[in-house]
This record gives structure tokens, C-alpha cells and sequence, in this order.
């Protein structure tokens, strides 16, 4: 897995994860809504502390600086 997520995206996913879990742990959302919000923080906060997107692999955007040598 290597980086394909620049700093400023991170950052923004880090953002999204916090808000997403805190309306769930406040129950601010319920039922299936809370369940979707808690996958996206999760999901959000784990691809911005390992620096890769699947999703962003498959499409072929990167938005790390850093060029990676190709495999």
C-alpha cells in the first residue's frame, strides 16, 4: 500500500471521521443513519492515518506530492 493521500486531504478526513463519529456517540443520528455515519468516520479516520484510499487506487488519483516509483 503505498501514500496516494496528500497532507490537506488527510486533514479534511480527519475532519469528516470526528464530526461522522461524534454524531453518533451523541446521538445526535440513530438507527440505520448512525450505523452509516460511524462506518464513514471509521473509514475516514483509517485512511487518513494509513495515507492510502482504495477507492482513490482504483480510479488512479493521488494526491501525495511525493511521486512513487511504479511496481
Amino acid at each position: 500500500m503505498t501514500k496516494n493521500e496528500g497532507s490537506l486531504d488527510r486533514i479534511i478526513r480527519v475532519l469528516i471521521g470526528i464530526a461522522a463519529l461524534l454524531l453518533v456517540f451523541t446521538g445526535t443520528v440513530s438507527g440505520a443513519w448512525a450505523w452509516v455515519a460511524g462506518i464513514v468516520g471509521a473509514a475516514s479516520l483509517f485512511t487518513a492515518a494509513t495515507g492510502f484510499c482504495g477507492l482513490y487506487k482504483v480510479l488512479g488519483i493521488q494526491t501525495c506530492p511525493v511521486k512513487q516509483p511504479k511496481a
